[in-house]
């Protein structure tokens, strides 16, 4: 039941014009308006300011902090930017004026995730963080947030799937390494992103299926296969679009659509230098989380950015002074048989640690080579590409500073995709998306002078005494050049036997407390991904590969820290306007 609270007589208020009386754990501003009596939370719903300061003129209430507008009756903003403010119920009884002290128009969850899409809609940035806050503290399903984004950034980006939903979906995966706040950080900044690369560009429309006849078999779906490998080929996205769709309509399997859209991908070497093979398996993994239902946008939406793609093959560096298309193209010849006739043991003999140290190597005949023969004996497709992707950290690991600043990015998208391939190839295992593995290879080869000179593996020392605390890195990156004074740091600290899920947390306030960029969450995301499947194995390369990976992850924040950190402070101000604190007095 809603408690009534006395706001005085109606003569005092007509003359004070304004009065604030306490409504529960917060303020409720009463207004008198040509004898009419209006109550509302005194707290501005954008940025908290007293709206007993502010001014009403015409039934419009304006807050004088941001000039926010609203309608005094229904509590309706006039502006995007900010909320509608609750209104009280009113009673004048004898002359004394009373205020109900619950609201008319309460926070909801459906008004939350309402307000989440309008703010993606108008890219404005505290809207996105005060609805996800709002939905987090009311434990609405983290994915289901995220769905909002994916469903908006798909149908609201004529260019198709890009970046923003990467981090997007990227967050989403590792949620569950990180606390509280760090999930409210994760999600607001992967909405942000989706927000900004959507506005003004245009809403995508889907072409529709192709008028097929009702019958599934294996022979349409080949047909269907080889339709779109085609219109991959001559960069047709359009025509690609109504295939896919159609293969969708028939209600072919998410592994099948998968190796038909990684197989026209994996006709060419190292695609978008690695970013489309990327988005394709972001794809294909929120479509694990939000549901098959959403095929049809997030599928489609992988294809605008095929009319224009690089393709590795056609460039110097991989045809001069080694001609690497020539030798893999070669390989390719006989991976099919290598697969057809490998060995069935669930053991191989494989020295792995050798075969990543031949990746890294200056001998990419000899390095195809050996890959070939590790298929041979046994070695999974998708083992393979995990040592590709663990040699490809190992560059990011040894890289010097001593380099062109930019170059962090080169090596980085050799480990993402090499990442994204593991992860396709333990979806579905086909000798067409295993060429991918091989251009993985050649990219950690042509990356090589990047570890020249190579920075050293850190030592631990004084591994006897109890681990750091971890908020000693985040100071650390407060400040610029603290690449390998943080590696350090994190290998004393692993060495102590410090708690990883502690550092996971860190490392990831290290990420969202800054503006990242794109590439810093791809490197997070496919960092800690990497690492759970090498923890799964008690072996000391195990161990190594594990450290590997922290230890690349780690160099690579270090090295993008610090920013102005205007997104997280965007989302600090959501934070404590949801606790009720007041940001325009002093700390």
């Amino acid at each position: 039941m809603s408690e009534l609270i006395y706001a005085g007589s109606l003569k005092t208020l007509e003359d004070e014009g304004a009065k604030v009386i306490k409504g529960g754990s917060h303020a409720i501003a009463v207004f008198v308006q040509e004898k009419e009596v209006y109550a509302v939370d005194n707290r501005c719903p954008h940025m908290g300011f007293p709206l007993h300061t502010g001014s009403l003129c015409d039934g419009i209430l304006t807050c004088h902090w941001h000039h926010a507008r609203f309608d005094i009756k229904s509590g309706g903003t006039l502006d995007p930017w900010t909320d509608d403010v609750p209104t009280y119920p009113v009673e004048i009884k004898e002359g004394e004026v009373w205020v109900h002290s619950v609201p008319y128009n309460k926070v909801t969850i459906g008004k939350l995730r309402r307000r989440l899409r309008e703010g993606l809609e108008q890219n404005l940035s505290l809207v996105i963080a005060k609805s996800v806050v709002g939905l987090m503290e009311a434990d609405f399903p983290a994915t289901e947030i995220a769905k909002i984004g994916i469903e908006f950034g798909t149908k609201h980006h004529q260019g198709g799937w890009d970046s923003g939903l990467t981090i997007l979906t990227a967050m989403t995966n590792v949620l569950p390494k990180l606390d509280k706040k760090g999930k409210i950080l994760a999600l607001f900044q992967g909405l942000v992103h989706v927000a900004r690369e959507s506005s003004g560009t245009g809403t995508r429309f889907l072409l529709g299926a192709l008028p097929v006849a009702d019958e599934m078999n294996a022979q349409s779906f080949e047909q269907l296969s080889e339709w779109y490998r085609h219109c991959v080929e001559v960069r047709d996205s359009q025509g690609a679009e109504r295939i896919l769709l159609t293969a969708i309509e028939l209600g072919f399997s998410n592994e099948q659509l998968s190796d038909m859209m990684m197989t026209a991908i994996t006709d060419h070497f190292y695609v978008n230098t690695g970013h489309t093979l990327d988005f394709h398996n972001k794809a294909f993994e929120i479509l694990d989380q939000i549901g098959f239902d959403h095929r049809p946008y997030v599928l489609s939406s992988l294809l605008p950015s095929i009319s224009n793609i690089s393709r590795s093959e056609e460039s110097h560096s991989w045809q001069s002074p080694v001609n690497l298309v020539k030798l893999l193209t070669e390989a390719f010849h006989d991976l099919p048989d290598v697969l057809a006739n490998s060995s069935s043991s669930e053991k191989n003999d494989v020295d792995e640690a050798a075969l990543v140290e031949q990746i890294l190597s200056d001998d990419p005949f000899k390095t195809i080579n050996m890959m070939l023969g590790a298929l041979k004996r046994g070695v999974s497709p998708s083992r393979l590409a995990q040592l590709v992707a663990l040699a490809a950290a190992e560059r990011i690991s040894r890289f010097h500073v001593q380099n062109d600043f930019r170059d962090w990015i080169t090596v980085l998208h050799t480990f993402t995709h090499a990442h994204g391939l593991h992860e396709s190839l333990r979806r579905s295992s086909t000798p067409e998306l295993t060429r991918a593995v091989f251009h993985g290879a050649m990219s950690v080869y042509l990356n090589r002078f990047l570890n020249t000179p190579s920075a050293r593996r850190p030592e631990p020392k004084d591994i006897d005494c109890e681990p750091q605390s971890p908020s000693e890195l985040l100071q650390m990156m407060n400040q610029q050049q603290q690449v390998a004074e943080s590696a350090r740091w994190v290998m004393d600290y692993l060495t102590r036997g410090g708690d990883k899920s502690e550092l996971f947390k860190t490392l990831g306030h290290a990420l969202l407390r800054e503006d990242a960029e794109f590439h810093s969450f791809q490197m997070f995301e496919a960092a800690i991904v990497e690492h759970d499947h090498w923890e799964v194995e008690e072996s000391a390369f195990a161990n190594h590969a594990q450290e590997t990976l922290i230890i690349a992850l780690t160099r690579y924040l270090a090295g993008h820290a610090p920013t102005a950190r205007e997104m997280p402070h965007t989302a600090q101000i959501a934070i404590r306007l949801h606790r009720g604190e007041k940001l325009f007095e002093d700390e």
